[in-house]
């Protein structure tokens, strides 16, 4: 374990969750990010007495973990959940943090972002996340230009904006490591436009062109420019397909690496998502959550530019 790494799980046990004496706590992870889980589970042995479950890596984000796993969480005071593919939007995460436990999610996680993107001065990404949350919650509508010339126009009016800070010491809270991240449930049905993907897409990881999706009455039409992509969703339905979520990234250490748990931090840049918001005030319940990073966009919220080419205005 290197200084680095020591001191990013630090930041996570002691800055973000806040893990105290006698607390129980659970690090659920995979083959692919057990490195990181292991790091964890080594600080925390310092603090309580963690337990640590390995499961085989879901096959794509939002699938649910174990019906045991889901136990667990609801069982625990904190989780800390470093897997290959997310679990974030799951309802085993959702319900465990509806019966009070804390934790964090760090799908996709590499040693080289956990020290990287960890090891941040999270009070200032805070301040920025909660101001850009705040206009997301006043706003009724966000519009999205792209240097490609596409358009996407979203519906936000009644639906609440939320913070991914890292900071989950309450009862309940949950959120995203690294973190870095204003977002909200736009209306479902009324998301209309076509919007330009070029940074990275869920499950594909980092983008050598450019996806146009265009969208009708909140749902995926039409897919251009990647025959996978359009595989997957074609394996599910109009739920999967529909537009749940708009992101803002504010993490000034994150930059674009194919791993979109990073990615849709990356200051300036923002994410669409398709799939289960049930876990942030949306109504969508669906079996994945998948991400596009658009780096360097013009956003708009009512009539007001904040974004322009990835740059903050406020």
């Amino acid at each position: 374990m290197t200084t680095k790494q020591s001191k990013a799980a630090d930041i996570v046990i002691k800055n973000c969750l806040g893990v105290k004496k006698g607390e129980k706590v659970v690090i659920i992870t995979d083959k692919p990010c057990r490195a990181v889980g292991v790091i964890l589970w080594e600080r925390l042995r310092q603090v309580t007495d963690p337990i640590f479950v390995e499961i085989e890596p879901r096959q794509i984000h939002g699938q649910e973990p174990p019906a045991l796993v889901s136990e667990i969480l609801k069982k625990s005071h904190v989780f800390i959940m470093p897997t290959s593919k997310s679990l974030s939007h799951t309802r085993a995460r959702i319900e465990a943090c509806r019966n009070g436990t804390r934790g964090v999610t760090m799908p996709g996680i590499t040693l080289a972002m956990f020290e990287r993107t960890i090891n941040v001065d999270y009070k200032r990404i805070t301040h920025l996340t909660v101001k850009i949350a705040r206009l997301l919650s006043r706003a009724k509508q966000a519009s999205i230009t792209t240097r490609y010339g596409t358009r996407l126009d979203l519906h936000l009016s009644s639906r609440h904006g939320y913070i991914d800070t890292g900071f989950t010491k309450k009862p309940g809270q949950f959120s995203n490591l690294p973190a870095g991240e204003a977002y909200i449930a736009p209306l479902e049905a009324y998301s209309h436009g076509t919007i330009a993907i070029d940074g990275s897409f869920a499950p594909i990881g980092l983008l050598d062109t450019k996806v146009l999706l265009e969208i009708e009455k909140g749902q995926i039409t039409n897919i251009h420019g990647h025959r996978k992509l359009k595989s997957i969703f074609a394996k599910y339905g109009k739920r999967e397909r529909t537009l749940c979520e708009f992101g803002v990234g504010t993490n000034y250490q994150a930059k674009i690496t194919g791993e979109v748990l990073e990615d849709e931090k990356v200051r300036g840049s923002i994410h669409v998502a398709f799939g289960n918001n049930l876990g942030f005030g949306g109504k969508n319940k669906a079996r994945i959550h998948l991400d596009g990073v658009i780096k360097a966009p013009n956003v708009w919220l009512d009539e007001k530019l904040i974004i322009k080419k990835g740059k903050f205005l406020i």
